[in-house]
């Protein structure tokens, strides 16, 4: 079953180190099957218990996964396996369309909101003991997400290091290693990273440019799924957003099923101008993300937090026995940001937007199907992911491999529009055509 390579141990630890050590050398390969509880503890001679110990703290770490009856196995791709590490170095004479980082030119000067931070805080220190979050900012989210017809109050804000801090925590406060997790497929690489992570069973959900489909979710609710997690709008990598008819197909499904925690993802705030089609309060359990990144910066670690007052209380208590909050100083330079309007969201949205019609409409006009109604990314089916980004790659353009997005969905190749102009756009889109045999599914999964 596991060829030459035997597994040794007496205690649990020393099992899943064992186990663990054949993965990292590679003679336990990706999909290799373990054996039986019972059958290891009788070769080892331990009692049973041990190695059902051994193997919990592998799937706890994302190592091996457990299908009922098919027993367990080294997971495909081990999570210590960055999806960020599918990609390619390009050269110095090549466009990179890869990143998935915004336009610097469309980024706010940062220099006058920090010179603010910097001198409140010499007025007046943040101490410990001191409340995590400065009401001003909780005001303006508060307003912010009320606007979009998500409910909340000053006292519902919880402040994050981006969203990706805030999933992982809202899904830690509820979800137990083993539990499944419906994820959009195409989706955000580090969220696929991420669950598996922590111990958690990812179950695709199909989208189209609506957001999930609703037979998906309810397939996927079927299958188990504990929590959802979606993104609103700028959908990363397909571009999809949640139109109001697909937001109310999906909270029917949610209503009849309260317990599920539903987890949204608003990376797009600022940068989109379609409006938010929340699902929030469809179910018991919820938790909306809205991050700074895309709108000021990668590198302003923040995000807004609301959700159902269990959840905020349970993120608040883990967060106070970690970080303790949010540096203030990052909080005051956004407040500066947000009330100064140092971003017109409109301009934004309109400058993205008319890079990614374009795009879409080129490769349209070249026999390439494309998708990317919202933010700054255009998704493209093609049949063989490696020829199209190495024949991409030789015209001088590095593209994003579907495989850092993907579960279960077909190929394809992700382009950010960021870097993109007038004179680029038809280039790209010739480079593109010659590259790829495009499929044209109806939905990306």
């Amino acid at each position: 079953m596991l060829g030459e390579y035997r597994i040794t141990g007496r205690r649990a630890a020393e099992i899943a180190a064992s186990v663990e050590q054949g993965v990292g050398s590679g003679e336990l390969a990706p999909g290799a099957a373990l054996p039986p509880m019972r059958e290891l503890a009788a070769e080892l001679e331990v009692n049973p218990n041990t190695v059902a110990a051994a193997y919990r703290t592998l799937r706890e770490r994302g190592v091996i996964e457990t299908a009922g009856r098919r027993g367990s196995r080294v997971r495909a791709r081990p999570a210590s396996t960055a999806r960020e590490a599918l990609r390619v170095e390009p050269p110095e004479w090549a466009t990179d369309v890869s990143q998935g980082n915004p336009d610097p030119a469309l980024l706010p000067p940062l220099g006058e909101a920090l010179a603010a931070a910097a001198a409140r805080a010499a007025r007046s220190p943040v101490f410990y003991g001191d409340e995590p979050v400065d009401p001003g900012l909780a005001r303006a989210a508060a307003e912010a997400f009320a606007a979009d017809g998500v409910p909340c109050g000053p006292d519902g804000i919880v402040l994050t290091s981006g969203s990706l801090d805030a999933i992982e925590r809202v899904l830690a406060a509820h979800l137990k290693p083993g539990d499944t997790v419906a994820v959009e497929d195409p989706g955000w690489g580090s969220l696929l990273d991420l669950v598996p992570a922590l111990g958690l069973r990812p179950v695709p959900l199909p989208l189209d440019d609506e957001g999930p489909l609703p037979d998906g979710l309810e397939q996927a609710l079927e299958r188990g799924a504990r929590a959802v997690v979606v993104t609103g709008r700028a959908q990363n990598p397909t571009g999809a957003a949640v139109s109001a008819a697909r937001a109310r197909a999906l909270r029917e499904a949610l209503a009849r099923r309260p317990g599920v925690l539903v987890v949204e993802d608003d990376h797009g705030h600022g940068i989109v101008d379609l409006p938010l089609c929340t699902l929030a309060g469809a179910t018991d359990r919820w938790a909306l993300a809205r991050s700074t990144a895309k709108a000021y910066g990668p590198d302003l670690r923040l995000a807004v937090l609301t959700g159902d007052a269990v959840t905020l209380d349970r993120v608040r208590g883990r967060q106070r026995l970690g970080p303790g909050w949010v540096s203030h100083l990052l909080q005051d330079a956004v407040a500066h940001l947000w009330h100064s309007r140092a971003v017109d969201p409109a301009a934004v949205a309109r400058a993205y937007g008319r890079r990614r019609d374009a795009l879409v409409r080129e490769l349209a006009g070249r026999g390439v199907p494309a998708y990317g109604r919202s933010g700054m990314n255009v998704w493209v089916p093609v049949a063989d992911e490696t020829g199209a980004v190495t024949a991409l790659l030789q015209s001088g353009w590095a593209a994003a491999p579907g495989a850092r997005f993907r579960v279960a969905s077909p190929p394809g190749i992700r382009l950010t529009v960021s870097p993109l102009d007038d004179v680029g756009i038809p280039r790209l889109a010739d480079s593109v055509a010659a590259a790829v045999r495009p499929a044209a599914p109806r939905r990306y999964a």
